[in-house]
């Protein structure tokens, strides 16, 4: 897990960045009226903005709390009024205690809350002020800016605390670490309750309400279509046949890391989590 959490600065940005946080640019991008992304170090940023406030989705690292919010002012957007974490590792809520202090509300699902509270690994339990005061079990909707955002937790994927979260009207989706755009294979945190057969569901549901329009944020990467989230979709579920094959077959791990199950995918080969890595979690999970 320290490895793993350690290395999360690293996927969007790289080590030079991830190391140098005075050197990370925050860029944004417009996806909808209202609606934009920032890209910085760490997990991407959803941002909902108009004349009932800001909602900021994740907030990367504490160091570049002035960046985000120099950025959210850029889009002509108000100071931030809301948060919503989509789960609880640090690249994804490391300037929640900066916002928090500067009088956010800070939303998520209960086991994010749990989790941040008492720490693990590298991640260290946080302040009070950087919980989420708001918690919810199944999700919660935000009338705000002319349109309902639906924030829905789905069960044991990436960690046992993600949730998407769904503009309606605009027809964005942020899916946190659920989905990574052809950075990585994906980061199943069996230590936080992941299951990769989880994130197979989530990128089900969100198929299921996604049209050929949709805009996806990955939790990293460059945004995404249906088409793309489809293509992740069913990489996973190859994967994870090929190995649950193996398996049955009688295979060691070695035997089946061999075979080269996840070869062709398109995948950066030296992303945060690697082929083998990959496999061995899968192998881990369904053995």
């Amino acid at each position: 897990m320290r490895h793993l959490l350690a290395s999360a600065a690293l996927i969007v940005s790289g080590p030079v960045l991830a190391q140098d946080l005075s050197k990370v640019e925050i860029k944004s991008e417009q996806v909808a009226p209202g609606v934009a992304v920032l890209f910085g170090a760490g997990g991407n940023i959803g941002v909902s903005y108009g004349e009932d406030g800001t909602i900021l989705i994740d907030d990367q690292f504490a160091p570049l709390t002035e960046k985000i919010q120099t950025a959210v002012s850029t889009l002509g957007a108000q100071p931030v009024k809301f948060l919503v974490n989509t789960h609880w590792h640090y690249d994804h809520t490391g300037g929640n205690e900066n916002l928090g202090k500067a009088g956010a509300v800070i939303m998520a699902h209960d086991n994010v809350r749990v989790r941040m509270a008492a720490g693990q690994g590298d991640q260290k339990p946080s302040a009070k002020v950087a919980l989420p005061v708001v918690t919810y079990a199944d999700g919660l909707k935000l009338h705000l800016n002319g349109e309902e955002v639906r924030v829905i937790h789905m069960p044991a994927g990436h960690t046992d605390g993600d949730s998407i979260v769904h503009w309606t009207k605009s027809n964005v989706i942020h899916m946190g670490d659920l989905f990574f755009l052809r950075m990585s294979f994906p980061f199943v945190d069996a230590s936080s309750g992941g299951d990769v057969r989880g994130v197979i569901a989530a990128a089900d549901k969100v198929l299921a309400i996604a049209d050929d329009q949709t805009k996806i944020i990955p939790g990293h990467g460059a945004m995404a279509s249906k088409a793309d989230l489809q293509q992740y979709r069913n990489m996973v579920s190859e994967i994870v046949a090929k190995i649950e094959t193996g398996i049955k077959a009688g295979k060691t791990l070695e035997q089946i890391k061999a075979d080269r199950p996840a070869d062709g995918y398109g995948v950066k080969a030296d992303g945060f989590i690697t082929a083998d890595r990959f496999v061995e979690t899968v192998f881990n999970m369904v053995k």
